[in-house]
């Protein structure tokens, strides 16, 4: 299972070749050491964010991918890479396409270095070590003027990770809730959840971050069988807040 890379939308339009470099070329060593050590499957973590605007909404399988950001069109190029490693030397291969990975188990939860996602970010304000939350565009052609997302849960990512060992075929498969949601809505949640003001701050937009983007993820329903367990916000917020609280200073703790 390669989940190894950079995921920074706005890095990757300041700095493009440190996100071909990681995903691609730094993918192709892995996909050449597989082949000659015999390794014949591998599950790879791609994104929602190889599709870009899409035509129509939710987003499935059939959507033509047009990435609006390095970090996408990367992901996808190794999307492509793997079908013809799968072609040429039958290498074997289950591409899962993220959309927002979110949430907490009892004891993992999110602490990146750099903390872009905008869960973290909103309950680090909860919790009094952030004075707000940024919003970053709030002109959107959307009902409040924010971005959606599809928001999905990473125990739901972990079962999905589970069902693709299973998989005798080499295919693609979106992962989402099927439900979006606005950075206002989430913050609104996480206000509900946690019971504390969270103020906030608006800001220019980001380049290279569409409007909305939420999932179809009946394919996966379908041929494998999954499930997400999480389907309401709330729920997935009140699982990262508990873990937070607990962790307030994260994996330091």
């Amino acid at each position: 299972m390669h989940f190894a890379a950079n995921a920074r939308v706005g890095e990757s339009m300041q700095n493009p070749s440190k996100y071909f470099r990681d995903i691609i070329a730094h993918g192709l060593n892995l996909l050449d050491a597989m082949v000659s050590a015999g390794v014949g499957k591998i599950i790879f973590s791609s994104t929602c964010a190889i599709f870009g605007p899409p035509d129509r909404l939710p987003i499935d399988e059939t959507t033509p991918p047009r990435p609006i950001n390095p970090y996408g069109e990367s992901k996808l190029a190794f999307e492509k890479i793997l079908r013809w490693y799968g072609e040429i030397h039958g290498l074997k291969f289950v591409s899962l396409r993220y959309f927002n990975a979110a949430g907490a188990s009892t004891n993992f939860g999110e602490d990146h270095r750099v903390e872009t996602h905008l869960i973290p970010n909103v309950l680090k304000v909860a919790l009094g070590e952030k004075p707000n939350v940024e919003i970053f565009g709030t002109d959107y052609e959307t009902p409040d003027g924010t971005c959606i997302r599809d928001y999905i849960h990473i125990l739901d990512l972990a079962r999905a990770h589970i069902l693709a060992l299973t998989s005798d075929k080499s295919d693609f498969y979106n992962l989402g809730t099927g439900g979006g949601s606005s950075v206002r809505e989430v913050i609104d949640s996480c206000r509900k959840v946690t019971g504390r003001k969270i103020a906030i701050v608006e800001k220019p937009r980001r380049p290279g971050d569409p409007p909305r983007l939420i999932a179809s993820s009946d394919k996966i329903k379908r041929e494998l069988g999954w499930k997400p367990q999480f389907q309401s916000l709330d729920a997935i917020i009140e699982s990262a807040w508990k873990w937070h609280q607990k962790f307030p200073r994260g994996y330091e703790d």
